[in-house]
């Protein structure tokens, strides 16, 4: 590494002069000018005049210079981003740690950010009247030295930016959804799909989940991680919403394959009768619902995925002989 000759700035927060103390006291820093002694500077918050020295980095190791014959021109393959910076930025601009026991650092926010764990309910008012999203809490520095500006809570759809944030749960969350391979369920149906197959009018028609899998009825679990954070997902059917294509519309469960033993008997947990002939489209639409949890949250997810098959439904003709 090569030599650095950069400053590493030591923040003293020396009292020059009186604060009244409480909320009488950030109300008098924020709304009265501070005019502090030379040489000092004013906290952007509490108002105190604060003491900046400079203090010297500890030396480090410069890095021996690249061979020109090591076949890579000569090149610096450490890449161009050094070390991510984090500043608070008021009348005087501070660093801060990117990280810290109240979360990750927000410029935007001006504090640490950390998810709630547990989740307030949503009947709280913090809530805004939403309920999905989450309640962060924001924490400014220095306030739990100063004793001044207070944390508090807030409600955000999606995780906030930040130099360290932990990643997005909720995109995690998708993320091992995508390896799930969720799909609509294979149709199990008598009357029968397909050329030849005819049902008929006033018989009772049977409908299933055939050859039910992880990936078509649950459940599933998967996980997804990274920087270090996992959020596992675990999916299952909830219900199938039949379409029988004639108006009527039927939610079963996984329903009972039909066997031949049953002859005429209508289906005990998923049947339709159909009253005239003609081509239908039978329509079965799985409610997949995915529960996840990882980063101090947790949360549902919905899925609806439909598959669909042709079904012609006949009339019995009684021929009458002389």
């Amino acid at each position: 590494m090569r030599a650095l000759g950069a400053m590493v700035t030591l923040i003293l927060a020396l009292v020059l002069a009186p604060a009244a103390a409480g909320t009488d006291a950030l109300t008098t820093a924020v709304q009265q000018p501070v005019t502090c002694p030379p040489g000092t500077t004013p906290h952007p918050v509490s108002g105190r005049c604060l003491i900046v020295v400079p203090v010297p980095a500890p030396p480090v190791d410069p890095q021996p210079a690249p061979d020109p014959g090591d076949g890579d021109g000569g090149g610096d393959d450490r890449g161009g981003s050094g070390p991510q910076v984090c500043m608070w930025r008021g009348s005087a601009n501070f660093e801060v740690p990117c990280t810290s026991a109240f979360g990750f650092y927000s410029e935007e926010r001006q504090c640490y950010i950390e998810a709630l764990s547990p989740q307030p309910p949503v009947s709280d008012p913090v809530w805004e009247g939403n309920t999905e999203g989450a309640i962060y809490r924001c924490t400014p520095p220095y306030w739990f030295d100063i004793g001044l500006v207070p944390a508090y809570n807030f409600w955000s759809q999606s995780q906030p930016p930040g130099v360290a944030a932990p990643a997005d749960p909720r995109v995690l969350a998708r993320q091992a959804i995508a390896t799930m391979d969720l799909s609509a369920i294979t149709i199990g149906m008598v009357p029968e799909s397909g050329d030849g197959s005819v049902g008929l009018v006033g018989m009772p028609a049977w409908m299933w989940v055939e050859d039910p899998t992880a990936s078509t009825w649950g459940p599933i679990t998967r996980s997804a991680s990274a920087g270090g954070y996992t959020v596992s997902a675990t999916a299952q059917v909830r219900e199938v919403r039949w379409d029988m294509g004639d108006g009527t519309v039927l939610t079963c469960d996984a329903g009972t394959a039909y066997e031949d033993r049953f002859g005429k008997q209508s289906s005990p947990t998923c049947g339709h009768t159909y009253t005239s002939q003609g081509e239908y489209t039978v329509a079965a639409t799985s409610h997949w619902v995915i529960n996840w949890s990882g980063i101090g949250q947790s949360g549902v997810i919905t899925m609806d995925l439909t598959r669909t098959v042709p079904v012609t439904i006949g009339e019995v003709q009684v021929l009458r002989q002389r």
